[in-house]
């Protein structure tokens, strides 16, 4: 028996999952969080066995808080629904701990396969993914391959918060960290990618829809 933790800023979108998992009996309780604290909140109040979440909370990045839930609540499982671009997010997301990434434009029935999936203790990969990343061991070097797929955990981290302006400073203090480790990080991003500056990259993360 499972209890679920739903984290999304459209109440449309938790109320549909809610319908979905409560129609499951093997899932005894399902909450909600609207934002970033408020799933942190809920955390730290109750147990959960699975946090299904959106990687754009109106508070704080989804890419935090799945950092915070990993060092944190290393017990909880997280299942990633977005709307972003799975080509673009899904591998860098599970490097950086989530048991699984979806698309919110997919059914109800592959909603519940995942949740099931992850809750067995297996990660969930769609079939577009898995058949992409077979690709990507086949081949070394992939010209159509995402620059950012070649960036760590953290340094996807970082990507995004750069690429959404954030100075090296900021990004310090919200992550705890040195800004000379911050400063490392950005250079390591700038080379990894071949690019000269932050315009850069939020340049390529404009026209690959990462950010809006």
């Amino acid at each position: 028996m499972s209890r679920v933790l739903i984290a999304d800023d459209h109440a449309v979108v938790r109320a549909g999952y809610r319908q979905f998992l409560e129609a499951d009996s093997s899932i005894t309780e399902v909450g909600e969080a609207a934002s970033g604290n408020e799933t942190l909140d809920q955390l730290r109040r109750q147990d959960w066995d699975l946090l299904i979440m959106d990687i754009r909370m109106p508070d704080r990045s989804g890419l935090d808080i799945l950092s915070q839930v990993i060092t944190r609540y290393p017990s909880v499982r997280v299942l990633i629904m977005s709307g972003l671009p799975e080509e673009q997010y899904a591998r860098n997301v599970l490097r950086a701990g989530a048991c699984g990434y979806l698309s919110k434009g997919g059914s109800s029935d592959e909603m519940l396969k995942a949740v099931r999936v992850v809750l067995s203790g297996r990660r969930y990969v769609s079939d577009s993914l898995a058949e992409s990343m077979a690709g990507d061991l086949e081949a070394k070097h992939d010209p159509n391959k995402p620059l950012h797929s070649e960036l760590s955990a953290r340094e996807f981290q970082i990507f995004c918060k750069l690429a959404a302006g954030a100075s090296v400073g900021d990004i310090a203090v919200e992550l705890n960290l040195s800004v000379k480790t911050v400063s490392t990080y950005r250079t390591r991003i700038l080379e990894k990618m071949n690019f000269k500056s932050n315009a850069d990259i939020t340049g390529y993360a404009l026209r690959n829809g990462i950010i809006q």
